[in-house]
């Protein structure tokens, strides 16, 4: 009996992470949240800005 109490306790942790890693990667449809695409157009945004020469010389 025992040895079935120490087995449950990888298997409930094996359950806990994977609820945790089914909870963290849903997505995001919240008010206010920040969408892909405008995520990626500021990400865009950001790359073109970077790669411009400094203006001040």
């Amino acid at each position: 009996m025992a040895a079935l109490v120490w087995l449950l306790i990888p298997v409930a942790g094996a359950v806990v992470a994977a609820a945790w890693s089914a909870w963290a990667t849903r997505r995001h449809h919240q008010q206010g949240g920040v969408g892909d695409d405008e995520g990626v157009r500021g990400y865009e945004a950001f790359r073109a800005a970077m790669e411009r020469a400094p203006a001040d010389g």
